[in-house]
């Protein structure tokens, strides 16, 4: 009986994962890197995995912010716009509906992540050295 109970839990869990959406998922991107990344499993049958941006058109050079997860179907592939502090900005998202679609923002490496500090801790030391402190 045992047996029979787990099967068919099993079964259930597998014909639920099968209907679910996986989709990349970033917390917080910033200029084209996402900092915090992970997958994400999209609860509901109206949900997509979405790409979001926030950008400053009057602001050249700067890719501003974006996000990635899930949405609802409903909030897809619209373009809002608005202004704070004198400035305009434009959010937009974009949507697409199969498994980890959703690939517009990079990741960092880890290695970057060490690089870039290990590059600022010797520029540091370097610039310490010079000066006649150490």
């Amino acid at each position: 009986m045992k047996t029979l109970l787990f099967g068919l839990v099993g079964l259930v869990a597998s014909i639920y994962l099968a209907e679910s959406l996986t989709c990349n998922k970033c917390s917080i991107g910033l200029v084209g890197f996402c900092i915090i990344s992970s997958e994400e499993t999209c609860s509901g049958n109206d949900t997509s995995c979405f790409t979001g941006s926030a950008t400053f058109p009057s602001i050249t050079g700067f890719s501003g912010f974006s996000t990635q997860g899930c949405l609802e179907d409903s909030k897809c592939n619209s373009t809002t716009n608005g202004t704070i502090l004198g400035a305009t900005y434009q959010v937009s998202s974009t949507c697409c509906g199969s498994d980890k679609c959703n690939l517009l923002v990079k990741s960092a490496a880890p290695s970057t992540y060490v690089s870039t500090t290990m590059a600022m801790a010797a520029a540091l030391t370097a610039s310490v050295w010079g000066s006649g402190i150490l």
